[in-house]
């Protein structure tokens, strides 16, 4: 049976994080995640989590200086203790909440240098999370949504955790970004389905909710379950007025 998570960077996110935990349960969801709930003490987060009994799959490094265009830190030559500093909060973070999975955001930087720093750092990560049997997970962005982001397909991601040759390294499979860059969302779903960690969706090319637009779900769905695909699928659309009025799709 597939289950569903609620990516609460967009879905009810009119509400406190932990109002948002109650809210996903309340709708239906199995499961929630996260983008950078930092701003929550992580104390809130776990009681939330235990009176619903779902569970957090995964929330993402901080972005770095918002402000100044930062998305992410990993994969920046010269920024290396920040980019640390961001995967270490991440990992206390999602230990204390009982999190499984942690998105280590590279940012944006192109170059052969980023690409060293974002190998080293992922290393650094699935050193340092490996012992807390937490997964590190790497999602490449469409140059639609993030122009100049580091990661930008799934076969650079599959070299990428090739590289690295950690366990505990695996693909964030986002349908909505693979629509939009490469397409052929199924047959890239099988052929990479031994290095996924996580898989996300949305409607192609709105973002919106997945009853709509150039991407069948109500296939895209059965394949997943033919491939014995058992984790919750994450919901990461960006709602058109409030969640709950967008939910048809789910029931």
């Amino acid at each position: 049976m597939i289950r569903f998570s609620a990516n609460l960077g967009f879905l009810f996110s009119d509400r406190p994080l932990p109002e948002a935990i109650r809210a996903a349960k309340t709708a239906g969801f199995h499961a929630v995640e996260c983008h950078w709930p930092y701003d929550t003490p992580s104390s809130e987060v776990r009681q939330a989590l235990a009176e619903t009994g779902l569970e957090m799959l995964g929330l993402n490094t901080r972005r770095g200086d918002v402000a100044r265009g930062d998305n992410g830190l990993s994969a920046i030559p010269g920024r290396q203790s920040e980019a640390r500093a961001a995967i270490d909060e991440a990992i206390d973070y999602a230990v204390d909440i009982g999190a499984r999975g942690i998105h280590v955001m590279a940012g944006f930087d192109q170059s052969i240098a980023g690409g060293h720093c974002f190998i080293d750092n992922l290393d650094y990560a699935c050193s340092r999370g490996a012992g807390h049997g937490l997964t590190m997970l790497i999602e490449p962005l469409n140059e639609h949504d993030a122009p100049g982001y580091y990661l930008r397909t799934t076969q650079q991601a599959a070299d990428i955790i090739d590289d690295v040759g950690a366990d505990n390294l695996k693909l964030m499979f986002d349908c909505y970004h693979v629509g939009r860059t490469e397409g052929d969302v199924i047959t890239r779903l099988r052929n990479l389905l031994p290095i996924i960690g996580h898989i996300q969706f949305a409607s192609v090319p709105d973002r919106g909710a997945p009853d709509h637009g150039e991407i069948d779900y109500q296939t895209v769905f059965s394949e997943i379950e033919a491939l014995e695909w058992t984790k919750p699928l994450g919901a990461e659309y960006r709602p058109t007025g409030k969640t709950e009025d967008t939910l048809g799709w789910l029931t």
